[in-house]
């Protein structure tokens, strides 16, 4: 993990810093369309260090969030032959291809599945655009699953403080993808039963 750990530190300090907030939007923001650290690295001890303002951080990361992916959405859209090797040389060109399966097979859902999931979300940004997917439907997907996963982290932090903290950064993985599957469970029943 040498290669992501001291970006990873570099954002923890980034969220002690008087202006975090706005380090926390452009990190959300570029997190969803080319940046390879996840905002909840600094939402968490953000959290942590003013509860009362919480809701307001899972906000912002949120919109910036979303903004991001429609930014994802156009690289896709008008630019994918030029990121095509980028996608190769970075190693995301599988998850780009499995991006694209989940699109061919959920449409709009797999936008919803990825933005609530620890899977690359840039990768289904930018997959959305290359497969010319429903912008509204894209914005509302991506609205709820971001909102969901980010409000679910400050809330745990909001209930939990401290030790809630520790077990997030343990167990992140974990939860993430057992979320995704239930998610993909109750998809894959709703549509054989439709």
């Amino acid at each position: 993990m040498r290669l992501f750990g001291p970006l990873y530190e570099r954002v923890l300090c980034w969220s002690k810093h008087r202006h975090a907030e706005r380090y926390l939007a452009a990190l959300s923001f570029a997190e969803s369309s080319f940046f390879p650290v996840p905002p909840d690295v600094m939402l968490a001890p953000m959290c942590l260090a003013d509860l009362s303002r919480a809701w307001r951080y899972a906000a912002v990361t949120t919109v910036a969030s979303l903004l991001g992916g429609i930014l994802g959405y156009a690289i896709g859209y008008f630019f994918f032959e030029a990121i095509t090797p980028w996608l190769r040389s970075a190693g995301y060109w599988d998850a780009y291809l499995n991006g694209r399966a989940w699109f061919d097979r959920w449409g709009v859902l797999a936008v919803f599945v990825a933005g609530f999931s620890p899977i690359p979300y840039k990768i289904f940004t930018i997959s959305a655009g290359v497969a010319v997917l429903n912008l509204p439907g894209f914005i509302l997907a991506s609205l709820v699953g971001r909102g969901a996963r980010f409000f679910l982290v400050a809330g745990l932090l909001v209930m939990g403080g401290e030790p809630m903290a520790g077990v997030l950064q343990k167990y992140i993985e974990r939860i993430g993808w057992g979320v995704v599957a239930v998610v993909v469970a109750i998809i894959l029943y709703v549509m054989t039963n439709a």
